[in-house]
């Protein structure tokens, strides 16, 4: 069984001594190191920045811009690049604050067929690591490395950090990646080097680094769960470890020992390459709350796209439409209809999505916008042509055929189009 030290470099992938800064091969600061290195067999890989790199990638000039990808001037911030993060703007950020924030920036409207295809890719190089991905998103998935030393002659993280290398060779955009024991400790993991980032945490380490962390790091706390917490004295995950299983569990039912276990960096899940795929949803939280019709239904056909095109990629479609929104005084709400016939078309989801929103705006104002298609099926039952007006159809996959062929800006649809641009 090939070993590793629990020293060694990122970039050449020779052992390190552990005191060393630089490699003694190479000459190159990026090393990893940790004494669990050895022992850690689950990963999770995020592309980093995705949308903006792969724009950056397939424009030289924009290397050192700031680059935002989203709609028009009345639109949302899709993605940021980390030049433009620096000026404070972030996913989800109205597109007419983020130009307040950085007027120079380049903006770049989505294009979800290419970010699908490059997306595509990176999962085919995970799956040459382990058969065990767990995808999350296009550009983000868990990884269970157990027992792939052998095969690959070379030690989980070693072979980890070579497969980072051969993503910015082949691809040309970079990734960071968390090692750790379980599931949330790697997704954890994952965020802390950002970009290019490649970071242990092992489970030694994890109850004193997320002690100080506010409650709502750990994953499926939002912000009233957050507060509840709160009003009951416990702020941060140090608070949960103090507390102990059992009181969390006779506070909380099985959320209060859920809350426990990961408070102290315990996981059970496994990596599930299996795992039904249940729903295809897209969701953005606004800068400011938003109340306006119009407004809303140019963000919603930006969430639409991106939902039929995660359909067609995954080769599903949806019967059932579902409508989220979260109110400014955090109260959601869920809408949904069924369709006559399953599909994957923006024009249908929309559609049915756009008369579900109408109902909803009568003044309220909403800091959450989401949709989603469920009740999935394979494509070959979505759209049947005797069913479905053909022409429209037709059009649609003509479009996606184009913006992959030339890119979005090839042709802009319906609401994608801005007044304020020409």
């Amino acid at each position: 069984m090939t070993t590793v030290s629990t020293s060694f470099c990122r970039d050449c992938l020779a052992d390190a001594a552990p005191d060393h800064r630089r490699c003694g091969s190479c000459g190159s600061p990026r090393l990893a190191r940790h004494p669990e290195l050895e022992t850690l067999t689950v990963a999770h890989i995020d592309c980093d920045a995705f949308y903006a790199t792969v724009e950056k990638r397939d424009d030289p000039s924009l290397a050192a811009e700031p680059v935002i990808v989203g709609g028009g001037r009345r639109g949302v911030v899709a993605a940021a690049c980390y030049v433009a993060r620096t000026y404070g703007i972030r996913s989800a950020m109205p597109m007419f604050e983020a130009l307040r924030r950085c007027p120079h920036a380049k903006v770049i409207r989505p294009n979800m067929e290419k970010y699908v295809q490059v997306g595509r890719e990176v999962r085919q190089m995970m799956l040459a690591l382990t058969p065990l991905v767990e995808p999350l998103s296009i550009d983000e998935a868990f990884l269970d490395l157990s027992g792939t030393a052998r095969l690959h002659g070379l030690s989980v993280a070693k072979a980890l950090a070579r497969f980072a290398s051969e993503v910015e060779k082949k691809l040309r955009i970079t990734v960071s990646i968390g090692l750790s024991c379980n599931k949330f400790l790697a997704k954890v993991a994952s965020d802390i080097d950002k970009p290019r980032g490649f970071a242990v945490l092992g489970a030694r380490d994890a109850p004193a680094f997320l002690a100080p962390k506010p409650v709502g790091f750990i994953f499926g706390v939002g912000a009233v769960s957050a507060a509840r917490y709160a009003r009951d004295g416990f702020n941060r995950i140090a608070d949960l470890q103090r507390a102990g299983e059992m009181e969390l569990l006779r506070r909380y039912g099985e959320e209060g020992r859920r809350l426990s276990r990961l408070a102290h960096g315990i996981d059970e899940r496994k990596v599930d390459p299996a795992r039904e795929t249940k729903s295809i949803s897209s969701e953005t939280t606004f800068e400011r709350d938003i109340a306006d019709f119009r407004t809303l239904e140019r963000i919603l056909w930006n969430l639409t796209e991106e939902v039929s095109a995660r359909l067609k990629h995954n080769e599903l479609a949806g019967a059932t439409i579902t409508l989220k929104l979260k109110t400014a005084d955090f109260k959601i709400r869920t809408r949904a209809r069924s369709l006559e016939t399953p599909t994957q078309l923006a024009g249908r989801i929309f559609g049915a999505a756009r008369t579900l929103l109408e109902r909803e705006t009568d003044g309220t104002h909403f800091r959450l916008l989401g949709v989603g298609a469920s009740a999935l099926v394979s494509a070959d039952e979505a759209d049947p042509a005797d069913l479905v007006d053909g022409r429209a159809a037709l059009a649609e996959h003509a479009v996606d055929d184009l913006r992959a062929r030339f890119g979005d800006a090839v042709l802009i649809r319906g609401l994608g189009f801005d007044p304020a641009e020409k």
